[in-house]
């Protein structure tokens, strides 16, 4: 009898090094219009096929195809692309400030924007989302989110609305709808299967959105909240931001090699799409269809929003060295602005000059923001909130035991 070969682990690795070109073949790309829409209230089984599909409207030339393509009025069209140049700027400006050492620490969404805007654009007042750290477009998209307030947030300064008690970037907005984002990763979903449950206990309309990257869905957090959502029929839509990396390890080591991370939930009973997150149209289609599925009580919905992360991780990373650097400018999804501008022009309701208008427009509002959030202090300036502050807001009456720390503390 012959010996058995040893046996070996796969490793997955990546198609693309630094230095080297990435093969993007393994995206599983559908043509725009290709993939059929079934009814919200369709059997989660029925979805399978929609789990390794990829939901697109646009095409090449920025035309809506297909059945997908949502009725939508091109002045929603106008004011999400106007946000989704602000928080691209908005970025840029938060990127600089952080290499001047105004703020610790940022993380932009640099050729996200598209998923963030175009789902808030499908929820109602009262909803509530549960967002990771890459979800700012939530946040810009709105007119009664103030700039200044948010930058204060990124300085810990002495307008800082959570008085330094959270990371640069880790918002907390409950009028708007933005659960307090949280640093561990993963821990949000479950939250947000939680808070629908509730929401359908109380009898009430209002549903969850939440929100993990690809490469926590690895976390155990993940496949709990998916058991959950499918078991309760929990008015939630769970979205994945594959944006292909998470800080510096490919979307397989998590799990996306053979297989795509929408399969993950039609295998535990939930309804799920892949839809090209680049495509303004697309994502708004599908979360609308995702909230009525939700809101009629047919349950939750994983959706697999296919994107790229166009810069680093975070301003503590350098992608350069697990990467090529022209990723991005390769990816064959291509720029949610530029295809939404090109599809606003193709229709006539759009052109050049009023885009590079708007650009300028934006730049300023942003820059003025910047210089109010300034003035009351940066970490350039040393400027930071009072030791006092630790003991505030933690007890309704504060313990015997703190009161004497404080005082020894002489705050």
């Amino acid at each position: 009898m012959t010996s058995p070969a040893a046996l070996r682990l796969h490793i997955p690795e990546p198609t693309g090094r630094p230095g080297g070109t990435t093969d993007f073949s393994y995206l599983l790309l559908s043509e725009a219009g290709e993939v059929p829409r079934p009814a919200p209230d369709v059997p989660a089984a029925a979805t399978a096929s929609m789990a390794k599909s990829l939901v697109r409207v646009l095409d090449h030339e920025g035309r809506a195809q297909g059945p997908w393509a949502p009725a939508i009025h091109p002045e929603r069209l106008r004011r999400g692309l106007r946000a989704m140049v602000k928080t691209r700027l908005f970025d840029a400006r938060m990127q600089i400030a952080q290499r001047q050492k105004k703020l610790s620490f940022y993380m932009q969404c640099l050729g996200e924007e598209a998923i963030a805007i175009a789902h808030a654009q499908a929820l109602q007042e009262g909803d509530m989302c549960f967002p990771t750290y890459r979800q700012q477009g939530l946040l810009l998209s709105r007119d009664d989110i103030s700039l200044v307030e948010i930058i204060c947030q990124l300085m810990s300064n002495a307008r800082d609305p959570l008085k330094g008690r959270q990371l640069p970037v880790l918002y907390s907005y409950k009028r708007a709808g933005f659960f307090s984002t949280s640093g561990n990763l993963a821990t949000q979903v479950p939250q947000a299967v939680g808070w629908a449950m509730a929401s359908a206990i109380k009898g009430d309309t209002k549903i969850a959105s939440a929100w993990i990257g690809d490469g926590s869905t690895a976390e155990a957090d993940f496949h709990t909240a998916l058991t959950f959502a499918h078991v309760y029929r929990a008015p939630v839509i769970i979205n994945v931001v594959n944006n292909q990396w998470a800080i510096s390890s490919f979307q397989a080591i998590a799990g996306g090699e053979g297989t795509t991370f929408a399969q993950r939930g039609v295998g535990v009973g939930l309804a799920s799409l892949r839809v090209d997150g680049n495509d303004f149209l697309a994502v708004y289609a599908a979360s609308q269809w995702a909230a009525e599925r939700a809101r009629t009580n047919h349950g939750a919905t994983l959706i697999e929003w296919v994107t790229y992360r166009g810069g680093a991780h975070s301003t503590s990373d350098d992608p350069s060295k697990y990467r090529p650097a022209d990723d991005w400018q390769r990816f064959p999804l291509g720029d949610p602005i530029a295809r939404l501008k090109q599809h606003l022009i193709g229709i006539g309701e759009w052109s050049e000059a009023q885009h590079e208008e708007m650009g300028k427009e934006l730049e300023a509002q942003i820059i003025a923001a910047q210089k109010e959030a300034e003035s009351y202090g940066t970490l350039l300036d040393g400027r930071v909130p009072s030791a006092a502050t630790m003991f505030e807001d933690v007890f309704k009456d504060m313990p015997e035991h703190l009161r004497r720390q404080r005082q020894q503390l002489g705050v």
